[in-house]
């Protein structure tokens, strides 16, 4: 990621006896980054980069992967490397090379299956070093700890262009080992740590190499000329050296680390002794809802540009809702307007004598419904969806409203008549009725509902004059 600040494409080439699963997830969407892996595959951690991982979306084509067996040798991962690398580099044309050189992919790793030699494990980064590219060299793997540390020794003198000799140089171990030679007796009487730590680092050839076994080579020539084949198919449908859109990237970490932010955060004050909110500090405040009152804030939002979002409530001391029968906002009369109009009837549409009002009329059936004013006809499209919430809560009958009624239950056919109720509803009256008493009934509906609003008036009444009355002793 750092090295993509300032280069175009970067190829990553991993000869870890494991699959460099990690950095191809990581850029398996890209064509910014190359991945390349030479690994073990077939039932072996982490079981994961098939020859058809080749990427997906942009970076489809961009993450190239060799599954190979157990045994590979000097001679085989040569011939296989070196075409794949010398491919890539001729359609990918990376700016900067990472080399992770993982050593179990060594002969005698305690973990790996593969039969390399320490020449043939430089041999990759002598290759990759010939590019003239710049290239981050990594460790990685490896559990045999003797070739690790002759390994990573050789390759290091390879990349600093010091040529490394077979036979080790004078040590402090040189005259245990002439004891353990020589004198097999008296080795047993030497320091016991330094002759263990001698014999295994350096034991039993005590020379700069690692040498090869007499392991079997499971990768036969017709199985890697085919995936090499693949592998260079693959790569030539990549576009040819991808461009990347570049920015000037700055230098100067400034905000990328907390030791920088400090800094900037003394000379901040340094610079706005005097000011309570510098626009550094007013840039890293973060408000949470409902912590402040708007009216501490105002001020400084107005100094800093910071505008009230519209729709946005502002917070009170009290709650907004409204309470419909206390008036507590000099609505002294809101009760009963606020709990008829929740009823959705006007509280003067029947009078003390049962008579509608506001242009009520009867139905061809006997039930009421209500004839819109001259007032009510300019607000039709304004009470639409109220007219449409009355409607959910006004039960029909025979298709029509009637208000104040319940829903009847349904009654099985063969069931007796329900018992009268003490209180009965519209429905009971007119279904009970004759067309001869519907005008009786209707005119009796009409009292009892009067009576009702009558006693929510009063009941608001006396709420109101005694809000008055508490506020008269407060004040």
């Amino acid at each position: 990621m750092e090295l993509l600040r300032y280069k175009q494409r970067v190829l990553y080439i991993d000869i870890d006896v494991h699959h460099g699963d990690g950095v191809e997830e990581a850029f398996y969407t890209t064509d910014r980054v190359m991945t390349v892996s030479f690994h073990k595959y077939g039932e072996y951690f982490p079981g994961t980069g098939e020859l058809r991982d080749i990427g997906v979306g942009q970076g489809k084509y961009y993450s190239v992967n060799f599954p190979l067996r157990d045994g590979i040798d000097d001679r085989s991962y040569k011939d296989i490397f070196e075409p794949v690398i010398k491919a890539v580099m001729d359609y990918y044309r990376p700016e900067a090379i990472v080399l992770q050189c993982g050593s179990d992919s060594l002969s005698g790793d305690r973990l790996g299956c593969f039969n390399l030699s320490m020449r043939g494990h430089a041999n990759c980064v002598n290759f990759v070093k010939g590019f003239d590219l710049p290239v981050l060299v990594l460790g990685g793997g490896g559990y045999t700890m003797r070739n690790v540390s002759r390994t990573w020794a050789y390759e290091t003198g390879l990349l600093v262009g010091q040529h490394m000799p077979t036979e080790m140089p004078y040590n402090d171990y040189y005259e245990v080992r002439l004891l353990h030679t020589i004198f097999p007796v008296l080795s047993h009487y030497a320091s016991i740590h330094m002759l263990t730590r001698y014999l295994q680092y350096y034991a039993p050839d005590y020379e700069l190499d690692v040498r090869t076994s007499n392991m079997d080579n499971a990768n036969s020539p017709d199985y890697l000329s085919k995936i090499k084949i693949q592998v260079i198919e693959n790569l030539k449908r990549t576009t040819f050296a991808p461009s990347v859109q570049m920015t000037d990237v700055p230098r100067d970490p400034e905000g990328l680390d907390d030791e920088a932010d400090a800094v900037l955060d003394d000379a901040d004050e340094d610079d706005n002794k005097d000011a309570r909110w510098s626009k550094r500090r007013w840039d890293k405040y973060v408000e949470k809802e409902g912590e402040l009152s708007e009216s501490e804030d105002e001020d400084e939002n107005e100094r800093n540009g910071v505008r009230r979002q519209p729709g946005k409530q502002r917070r009170r001391n009290m709650m907004n809702y409204q309470n419909l029968a206390g008036g507590l906002n000099g609505d002294e009369d809101m009760g009963s307007g606020a709990v008829s109009e929740k009823r959705g009837r006007s509280p003067e549409r029947n009078g003390d004598d049962g008579v509608p009002r506001n242009g009520s009329a009867r139905s061809s059936n006997g039930n009421l419904s209500a004839a819109p004013s001259e007032d009510e006809e300019g607000d039709e499209e304004e009470d639409e969806d109220e007219d449409v919430e009355m409607a959910d809560d006004n039960p029909t009958t025979n298709g029509n409203a009637i208000h104040g009624s319940r829903p009847q239950e349904a009654t099985p056919p063969d069931s007796p008549p329900p018992a009268a109720s003490a209180n009965p509803t519209a429905n009971e009256i007119v279904n009970g009725m004759g067309n001869d008493a519907m005008d009786e009934g209707e005119s009796e509906l009409a009292k009892e509902e009067g009576v009702e609003e009558r006693e929510l008036e009063d009941g608001a009444a006396e709420r109101t004059a005694e809000t008055a009355e508490r506020r008269e002793g407060s004040s």
